[in-house]
């Protein structure tokens, strides 16, 4: 068996999520789970979906998604030093469900304690947003490249959804003389991470992270070279069982920027990933 390379599971995921997602895009039905998250038949064909394509293609690796039981959830993540896949089949249910065009697939490697591959894909506009640890990160094949120049802090677009901060720092971060220029909230954390690295949102500050929300994610923006956090200045980790927050931008700069506004602490020594 041949080690998976980011290629490959480029291919996968493109070719999974187009064939289970734009088929059922607008027309199926909203559901919700015991914790309120909502869910379709869409995110359960996807779930299986990558699961086959993935055991298939790679036997052996373990798999942890949001679909699948907390309790299994929590094994897999007891074993130290093991490898798994990280899925989310359809991350911005919410928008899917109700015809809003912004939703993607992700999917990452974990390996010990290293986030190795991801790839998140958009299936509307056909965006496949991929990276590989010390290898650059991608837009369908190429360099990804900023969509324009990051502006000052007082000119960014800031991506975020106030409802899930705790009530002083949602206070702090709404103050009616913000430094930042505007704010975003577009409903698929995964794609607003790829969004930020490259530039169409310039700094992501969210909270209530679970590793498949931001694992793909993070790899993309920190192998465009920019920087993510959480709150406390901690690197994200890559064996989260709780949910985590995350400040993070294509530009140290802003994150520094925004970090100093809030308050937050600085940020601390980072292990290699």
């Amino acid at each position: 068996m041949t080690a998976p390379d980011i290629d490959s599971l480029a291919d996968l995921v493109r070719t999974t999520a187009r064939e289970t997602l734009l088929p059922r895009f607008c027309s199926v039905r909203c559901e919700w789970k015991a914790d309120g998250s909502a869910i379709t038949e869409a995110d359960l064909a996807c779930d299986q979906a990558l699961r086959d394509a993935l055991a298939t293609r790679w036997p052996g690796i373990g798999l942890l998604s949001e679909e699948m039981p907390e309790a299994e959830r929590a094994a897999l993540l007891d074993q130290p030093g093991n490898r798994f896949w990280v899925i989310d089949p359809l991350d911005g249910t919410n928008n899917y469900a109700n015809g809003i065009p912004f939703f993607c697939t992700s999917v990452a490697l974990v390996e010990g304690d290293r986030i190795v591959l991801g790839v998140v894909y958009d299936p509307v506009r056909d965006e496949c947003f991929a990276a590989a640890a010390g290898a650059g990160a991608r837009l369908n094949g190429g360099p990804l490249q900023p969509a324009r120049e990051t502006p000052s802090l007082n000119k960014a677009l800031l991506l975020c959804n106030p409802d899930r901060l705790a009530p002083e720092l949602r206070r702090r971060l709404l103050d009616p003389e913000p430094p930042y220029g505007s704010l975003r909230n577009f409903g698929a954390l995964a794609l607003e991470w790829c969004w930020t690295a490259l530039g169409r949102g310039h700094v992501y500050f969210h909270a209530r992270q679970n590793l498949w929300d931001y694992a793909a994610g993070w790899l993309v923006l920190n192998e465009s070279g920019g920087r993510a956090t959480q709150f406390d200045g901690q690197p994200l980790p890559a064996r989260a069982a709780n949910p985590c927050t995350a400040l993070a931008s294509r530009s140290p700069a802003l994150h520094e920027a925004l970090r100093r506004h809030l308050g937050l602490p600085g940020r601390q020594p980072q292990a290699d990933r």
